[in-house]
C-alpha cells in the first residue's frame, strides 16, 4: 500500500540539526538561512522555498571568515604563532 501524504511536491527543508545564528550575518551555520527563512519555511510554498534554496550556496562564503580562533588570539597576544 502507498501513501500519497509522504510523496507530495514539496521542497524538503536544508536543516541538518546544527542550529546555531552566527551574529554577524545573522545566518545558521547548518542550513544557512535567517532566522524568517526558519520560521516562516513551513507556510512557504514551492516557489518560496526554491528562491531560498537557490539562496543558500551563495550565502556558504559569509560564513567562511574566521576571526583567527585559538591562534588568531596567541598573535593577538604574543605577536608571533607558536
Amino acid at each position: 500500500m502507498t501513501d500519497d501524504i509522504w510523496k507530495r511536491d514539496e521542497i524538503a527543508s536544508p536543516c541538518i540539526k546544527i542550529c546555531v545564528i552566527q551574529p554577524e550575518t545573522r545566518l545558521c551555520t547548518g542550513c544557512l538561512r535567517t532566522i524568517d527563512e526558519i520560521t516562516q519555511w513551513g507556510r512557504m510554498g514551492h516557489d518560496d522555498r526554491a528562491k531560498v534554496m537557490a539562496a543558500l550556496p551563495l550565502r556558504a562564503p559569509l560564513l567562511q571568515k574566521r576571526k583567527g580562533g585559538r591562534a588568531g588570539r596567541l598573535v593577538r597576544r604574543t605577536g608571533t604563532i607558536d
